[in-house]
């Protein structure tokens, strides 16, 4: 009997594909999870145990003691700000003249404003 020629050539050109198939995925899955990796991945986890500090700005306590540093010296210069205008204001409040208020206009002698004519001036 004869047996056709196509048919065969299909079963053994798809059975020759699944087998190029299944040996491609094999070669991909020992690719991904081949021993050398399991070290690899050991590795890498041991490495990440212990956080280097590679620079200053790595370094968060580093980083937290300049920041409460700052805070401190800006605290300070509000203090010391605030204990001048207390200086400032004892020392007006000191020299001020017995008869003049807290008021901003300031008087002469003769009780006229700065910079306003003095009728009791002779001439």
């Amino acid at each position: 009997m004869w047996i056709s020629t196509t048919s065969t050539r299909r079963r053994t050109v798809g059975r020759l594909l699944l087998i190029l198939l299944i040996i491609a995925a094999v070669v991909l899955v020992w690719m991904a999870f081949k021993p050398s990796t399991w070290k690899r991945n050991q590795q890498v986890g041991a490495a990440q145990a212990p956080k280097q500090v590679k620079g200053p700005d790595d370094d968060e306590e580093f980083l937290w003691t300049i920041e409460k540093n700052r805070f401190k010296q800006r605290r300070a210069q509000e203090e010391a700000m605030r204990e001048e205008e207390e200086r400032l204001k004892r020392a007006r409040e000191r020299y001020r003249k017995p008869g003049e208020t807290s008021g901003t206009t300031s008087e002469d002698e003769s009780g006229t404003p700065d910079g306003a004519p003095d009728t009791n001036d002779k001439q």
